[in-house]
């Protein structure tokens, strides 16, 4: 797929009628209405259907792995700038079909150790083992090949682009066209784009943002912005989604339906890390908890057994060390 400049479509009105049962409705509605509302149901019926949507919404199944095996595991994880250590030996695992929260206050690396997975960063030491292979000096689109996918603290979307054309750009990480494929608008060009524009409405339903298809990204609400984000990652096919704080900005009403949205991605096949300051959030959703302090891994646990960690407490709430050494000799 050819990349559009600022403010250009990816489809006009015939490509995306190609994907639509109801074409002509369709078209009639995007004359008709300049906000660029859609009605789900005109692109295609079975956007109405939930269990239809998860269903071509989950992970393509040849690149799943099996429930409960590590699907990523980071050994002796260190990064360093300068006289900086951001990271310090940090291991540990993300299972298949978890939601695994990693948590620590300001400053504890936890966005250096998202990018250190993610290929923004290589490590001074250590590896990240995914899937089985060490990613070393693989590269970010590599990587995303691989099946990592990840949103990002501050929002990252194609202002000038549709929502839909957001999360076409991402199906792209997984078409076979070649460039003189897209020029010359080959067969299999013509079917990756309407797979994609399919794939990409029913992203969006998945994510609740399906009416607002055809609106620029920059004109969505901040909340709908972090649906698309987490709409256009999924687009990848990811094995591993990494959230780096979904929530921020959000209201209790947004966190909550949020939660629910993260829980319904993990149900649908993929497995999360998720990067969150709001506690209430991390305890209700999470499986199991990394928590890291000035780079190093305190704690590993589930989320009952963290949110007692006398560890975790002083690293939150500046509990001097020596009680925090007192209450640890006095675990069972």
């Amino acid at each position: 797929m050819t990349g559009p400049g600022a403010g250009d479509a990816l489809f006009d009105n015939d490509d995306l009628a190609a994907a639509s049962h109801r074409p002509e409705q369709y078209a009639d509605e995007q004359r008709s209405d300049p906000a660029g509302t859609v009605d789900p149901a005109a692109v295609d019926p079975a956007l109405t259907d939930p269990a239809a949507v998860a269903e071509a919404v989950a992970p393509v199944r040849s690149i799943a792995a099996e429930v409960g095996a590590v699907l990523l595991r980071t050994e002796d994880l260190t990064v360093r700038f300068g006289g900086l250590t951001a990271l310090d030996h940090v291991g540990f695992e993300i299972r298949r079909g978890e939601i695994l929260g990693l948590i620590g206050p300001n400053g504890a690396g936890k966005t250096t150790c998202f990018n250190a997975i993610t290929g923004v960063y290589r490590p001074s030491a250590g590896a990240v083992y995914f899937d089985g292979a060490v990613l070393g000096k693989t590269k970010r689109n590599q990587i995303t090949r691989l099946g990592i996918a990840r949103t990002f603290q501050n929002i990252r979307l194609f202002g000038e682009m549709t929502a839909l054309e957001n999360v076409v750009v991402g199906t792209d990480a997984r078409h076979k066209t070649s460039v003189p494929g897209a020029i010359f608008r080959t067969a299999r060009h013509r079917r990756e784009e309407r797979d994609a524009v399919e794939r990409g409405m029913a992203l969006l339903e998945f994510v609740g943002i399906a009416p607002r298809a055809m609106e620029k990204a920059r004109n969505l609400s901040y909340g709908d912005q972090r649906r698309l984000e987490i709409a256009r990652a999924l687009a990848t096919e990811p094995k591993l989604l990494c959230l780096d704080e979904p929530a921020a900005g959000f209201n209790p009403s947004e966190k909550s339906a949020l939660m629910d949205l993260i829980r319904k991605i993990r149900d649908d096949g993929f497995t999360v890390l998720l990067i969150e300051h709001d506690m209430r959030l991390v305890m209700g959703v999470t499986d199991r908890i990394v928590v890291l302090e000035f780079g190093r891994k305190i704690a590993d646990d589930l989320p009952a057994a963290i949110r007692a960690d006398p560890a975790v407490i002083a690293a939150y709430l500046g509990v001097p060390d020596d009680q925090v050494a007192g209450a640890e000799e006095g675990r069972p």
